[in-house]
């Protein structure tokens, strides 16, 4: 069954007015449409200029995460009948805007880097592949999936209090790799994020957990890698 949703979008359009504004749409939508559906509408039917982010429209690439009445999400996974009729919609919160819904990842994706996101093993390679038992791929499972979106570091209220915070999804990949057994970085890796700015600054909000799209309990990772820290002496940014 089809009805009218009014989606009711902040707009910046830096080209025009360096100040923000609201503006409404009337789109018609039926019941498991999603939020990005009725996006995709009024820029093809109503405003070409309505700029957002999306690419996969699955929930992989996590490209389309937005403020959707209130809460991170993302627009490709939220279906319109869980929603009021009038859909109100904003950028990701607490990083700069560059147009409409879109906004500049570049602090999050370095953040990133500064956990060193990859497996580091100065071992003489095996003849095929570092293999890794069943349980022990299990210890990072949970981590491995996420989609790196944004919503969860956009959601932590130290993030917004603090931009060097490196954050929910950053101490995730930490995580990521300070758990998996093949990894022999964990000194390296933990001085990067018992710093000032790392992970002692959660105080286990829990807002991360609820707004992940792939339900993952980043506070339940945060606090192992606290422990971690502590059981290798690393307690206020120097060992």
């Amino acid at each position: 069954m089809s009805k009218y949703y009014t989606f009711k979008i902040k707009r910046y359009l830096p080209d025009e007015n360096p100040s923000t504004r609201w503006d409404e749409f009337r789109v018609k939508l039926n019941s498991m449409e999603r939020v990005l559906d009725g996006l995709v509408k009024i820029k093809e039917t109503m405003d070409g200029t309505l700029t957002f982010r999306k690419s996969c429209a699955h929930g992989v690439c996590g490209s389309c995460a937005m403020k959707i009445n209130g809460q991170n999400r993302l627009a490709c996974q939220t279906l319109v009948k869980d929603l009021p009729e009038t859909i109100e919609i904003e950028p990701l919160p607490a990083l700069p805007v560059i147009k409409d819904l879109v906004v500049d990842m570049t602090m999050f994706f370095h953040k990133n880097d500064k956990v060193l996101p990859y497996l580091i093993n100065d071992e003489p390679p095996p003849e095929r592949e570092r293999i890794q038992s069943p349980e022990d791929q299990h210890k990072i499972l949970e981590s491995i999936t996420c989609i790196m979106c944004g919503s969860c570091t956009t959601s932590c209220p130290v993030f917004w209090a603090d931009k060097e915070y490196l954050g929910p999804s950053a101490l995730l990949k930490a995580y990521r790799f300070l758990f998996d057994t093949r990894d022999r970085a964990t000194e390296q890796r933990l001085e990067a994020i018992t710093g000032e700015h790392g992970v002692w600054r959660c105080h286990s909000i829990f807002n991360c957990v609820e707004v992940c799209p792939k339900e993952i309990d980043i506070t339940k990772h945060i606090l192992k890698l606290k422990r971690l820290a502590v059981k290798k002496g690393f307690t206020g940014g120097e060992k």
